[in-house]
């Protein structure tokens, strides 16, 4: 078991539960699609379809909310209704929803509930792409994949126990979210592999370009491997972690999509999809604090701090975790303290086991009431430190093997960093979003990469945004991706 697993299971063990308050995972309100159509009204009686109704607000809080932006809606309920019309499609009615995730993922549910991050919609490049996911995922239902009458109380114990999970109050399962290792739609690499043949044969009868499921294969492996760079090796954090690896999918979507002609066959409705996710919000929500290089910026909370620079940094569902080289890792959150408990004598609670009264003692950091101590979990050492910002304290825990001697070194480094932000560094913070422009003559990859703000590895994420291979360029006219704050 990796490090970060563990740290996660310690902080989980000693009761390190509560999240920001203004980074819980339940939102408080979010916008329905227009007209939605419910499984109730398509599938009554159906007792599958009925649980997947009841799992769909449960859904939305595990993931953000619902993102709503009426222009994607209805670009999204465009392609739907053209891959529904393919003769060979049963006649299901799915009701799409867009995720207020920055994670690039779709799925469905029983019931015809399909789902797609507003992530995976910032990845893709055109319509046709996003056809491709969708018909994979409405693939698992028309060829009953899970839905086999003779495992129907199976699918429903399974779904029923997934979000279950995802909600409890097991620190485990909630740690297993974080880390993207819960799926919610599990099938065999056999049938992955058939839901894309049945997508990509059904976005072609629709009139799409068919070899949009390899351009999009190959792009979210490129996406995969960007942020593996820093470090990050866990491979559940892939979308692609229980399909079939990426050279054996795109071979079979390129075999498939040859039976409708040589490229060029088909519509990918690029402008228009372009179009439709121009202005779309890139990582971060505001009331998740906002991740900038290696720095932690909250807007809300009014908080701010900074890892080192070969660190990988990940903000997602109100936990805010960072991996290192070495085995090191960090986790940070936030608790509502009574101001008459000193930072000390907090630290002397039950909150956290394995702590060596000893070690404890008082620091004043940029000002701040804090207090730092060691702990010590089976061959695992860390380094705790707690701060006081009005009623608030701000938990920062750092851990590494008992061998590593870079931890004192990190977990300083870290704590030193914390600070309040400045009204001016507050309103200075905007949600990075996506916006397309269109090349200018003489502009290069390079010079429109340099236009991006708020994101590191410019060049590398331009191309992966746009397409674009190693060799591939750009040239006046063309429509691209970039991602800013502006």
């Amino acid at each position: 078991m990796s490090l970060q697993a563990r740290l996660l299971g310690a902080c989980a063990a000693a009761a390190l539960l509560a999240g920001c308050a203004t980074t819980d995972l339940v939102e408080s309100s979010f916008t329905p699609p227009h007209d939605p159509v419910t499984v109730d009204t398509v599938m009554r009686g159906d007792r599958v379809a009925s649980m997947a109704a009841r799992q769909h607000p449960k859904i939305l809080q595990t993931y953000g909310g619902e993102y709503s932006d009426p222009k994607l809606e209805r670009m999204l309920a465009r392609i739907v209704g053209k891959l529904t019309l393919d003769p060979d499609n049963p006649n299901q009615t799915y009701r799409i929803t867009i995720l207020d995730s920055p994670n690039v993922n779709a799925f469905a549910l029983p019931g015809g509930f399909l789902y797609v991050t507003r992530g995976l919609l910032a990845l893709a490049n055109d319509s046709a792409e996003v056809a491709a996911v969708l018909a994979h995922e409405m693939a698992h239902v028309t060829a009953n994949h899970g839905l086999e009458r003779q495992r129907l109380e199976a699918q429903t114990q399974l779904a029923s126990r997934v979000v279950t999970e995802v909600l409890g109050a097991d620190p485990v399962a909630r740690a297993a979210v974080v880390r993207g290792k819960l799926q919610l739609a599990q099938f065999s690499r056999n049938q992955e592999l058939e839901a894309d043949v049945i997508g990509i044969r059904s976005i072609g009868r629709a009139g799409f370009d068919p070899y949009a499921a390899a351009r999009f294969i190959r792009s979210m492996d490129a996406y995969q491997k960007l942020r593996d760079v820093s470090g990050a090796t866990d491979p559940s954090l892939d979308f692609l972690a229980t399909h079939p690896n990426a050279p054996k999918r795109i071979e079979l979507a390129l075999q498939q999509a040859e039976q409708f002609g040589a490229p060029g066959y088909g519509v990918t409705d690029r402008d228009q999809f372009l179009a439709g996710i121009d202005g779309l919000i890139f990582g971060d929500k505001p009331e998740q604090g906002y991740v900038r290089g290696n720095s932690f910026l909250h807007p809300t909370l009014g908080i701010g701090f900074s890892v080192p620079e070969d660190f990988k940094l990940d903000n997602a569902a109100g936990e805010v975790i960072a991996t290192g080289p070495g085995d090191l890792a960090f986790r940070f959150d936030g608790v509502t303290v009574n101001r008459n408990i000193s930072m000390t004598d907090y630290l002397r609670g039950t909150w956290l086991a394995g702590v060596d009264p000893a070690s404890i003692r008082p620091l004043t950091l940029n000002g701040l009431e804090a207090a730092t101590a060691t702990a010590h979990a089976d061959q695992w050492k860390f380094r705790v430190t707690v701060l006081r910002v009005g009623d608030q304290v701000y938990r920062l825990l750092t851990g590494a093997p008992a061998s590593n001697s870079r931890l004192d070194q990190v977990a300083n480094s870290i704590a030193s960093s914390f600070r309040v932000l400045s009204k001016q560094e507050i309103a200075s913070l905007q949600p990075l979003r996506v916006r397309i422009i269109t090349v200018q003559p003489g502009e290069t990859v390079a010079t429109l990469a340099n236009k991006m703000t708020g994101v590191s590895r410019k060049v590398e994420l331009f191309r992966v945004l746009n397409g674009l291979g190693p060799g591939g360029n750009v040239s006046a006219g063309d429509k691209v991706k970039i991602i800013t704050d502006r």
